[in-house]
């Protein structure tokens, strides 16, 4: 029988909204989506595309290291973008984030996203049975 954990955001406005940031089910880490919103805040940073898909990897890479894991752990990422023309820009950044072995990776254009965002970007990551998760269930 799987094991399965579901996590909260640790603070701020983001604990209130209707979803986990993460669920960890055995060994895989699903990570929900992350916007370019600073910690905590429902404001988007600064420097349209850049600065949000930049702000939005730093979320994904804490709630992963939050939980055991880490960008060097992540399996498959899905890639929403409001614009599909950003997709390069996007890739610039993105590229600073996974130097390495790249994950299998999905992109698509949206409609519409939360709170006006440029980009969501959403995860999935090993973590290694022996790694302990510093979070609190709920």
């Amino acid at each position: 029988m799987s094991k399965v954990e579901y996590f909260a955001a640790p603070e701020g406005a983001l604990r209130s909204l209707p979803f986990s940031e993460a669920v960890r089910v055995d060994e895989l880490l699903f990570v929900s989506g992350q916007i370019g919103n600073p910690p905590g805040r429902l404001e988007l940073a600064p420097g349209g595309i850049r600065g949000e898909a930049r702000q939005a990897l730093e979320n994904m890479r804490a709630v992963l290291e939050r939980h055991g894991s880490g960008l060097d752990a992540v399996v498959k990422c899905t890639v929403f973008l409001a614009d599909i023309a950003e997709w390069p820009a996007f890739n610039e950044v993105y590229r600073t984030f996974f130097t390495g072995r790249l994950p299998a990776r999905s992109a698509l254009g949206s409609s519409g996203l939360a709170l006006g965002a440029r980009v969501e970007i959403e995860c999935v990551a090993h973590v290694a049975a022996s790694r302990s998760v510093q979070a609190t269930a709920r």
